[in-house]
């Protein structure tokens, strides 16, 4: 009687077969229809995935299925070397974001960021020139300002000084406080003549909606903070991935053993 073991893992990989194609569609979409860097940057990934995915269930499916020892030995060893670089991950990313929280601003409604205070990995991501070129791109792409320009000059400076920012609004869309710049719009904001000395960020920033403060260091650490917030439910999200990863690792190695039973029983090598 075929084992229960092996037909849980035919089960299972199946179910993953049939997840990859459209995540391998995916890729192939995007690589035909992407009109941004942002967009291209996701296609190749994804296509990796879709593909990866596909060849490690087949492997998983004909192996159970078919009681075939060498493609349950590769399924295996994929599944131990993707269990070892998951739990790599996670640790990473909870020491990597350990670091880093916004500033809160008398009387504003939102906090600011200094990139001083993230992890030092992550710092040299941003510092990078190049990287930061692309990633300036795509939040001009995504338009992560935009609400706050259409409002113009239609919200007071007591109701935006009121608004609850999210870290890459307020990073990037709106000088620092010790800037002293006065408000005009929530994009449009006079220099007084008296800014901080200290913040080189006040000399980056530009009432110009394509610039505003996108070069500013505020903007990185917004960013930053973005992402660790992100990196903190993923690497959650990884524990629990991880204990189903060990827990169908374990129903695969029954498999195995039970396929190098039968075909000892039937003579087999």
């Amino acid at each position: 009687m075929f084992r229960v073991s092996n037909n849980l893992i035919g089960i299972l990989n199946f179910v993953t077969f049939l997840l990859s194609v459209p995540i391998f569609g995916a890729g192939i979409w995007l690589s035909r229809q992407a009109d941004s860097d942002c967009e291209r940057f996701l296609e190749k990934p994804i296509i990796v995935l879709g593909v990866f995915l596909m060849v490690v269930s087949l492997a998983g499916l004909i192996g159970a299925c078919c009681r075939v020892s060498w493609l349950l030995w590769f399924y295996l060893v994929v599944m131990f070397l993707l269990i070892l670089l998951l739990f790599s991950f996670t640790i990473f990313a909870f020491v990597v974001t350990n670091k880093g929280a916004g500033v809160a601003v008398s009387e504003r409604g939102y906090k600011e960021y200094r990139l001083g205070d993230y992890s030092n990995w992550l710092q040299k991501r941003v510092n990078s020139t190049k990287n930061w070129n692309k990633i300036k791109s795509c939040l001009k792409d995504s338009k992560v300002c935009q609400s706050l320009i259409d409002d113009g000059s239609n919200t007071p400076v007591e109701q935006f000084y009121k608004e609850h920012l999210s870290s890459i609004k307020s990073g990037c869309c709106k000088p620092l406080t010790d800037c002293n710049f006065t408000y005009v719009s929530p994009t449009n904001w006079t220099n007084t003549g008296s800014p901080s000395l200290t913040n080189p960020d006040c000399n980056a920033w530009s009432n110009d909606p394509t610039i505003l403060c996108y070069n500013c260091q505020s903007c990185k650490a917004g960013l930053l903070d973005n992402i660790k917030s992100d990196w903190k439910k993923v690497a959650v999200i990884n524990v629990i991935f991880l204990v189903i990863l060990v827990v169908v690792y374990s129903i695969g190695c029954c498999a195995f053993r039970n396929n190098r039973e039968d075909n000892a029983w039937k003579g087999h090598p």
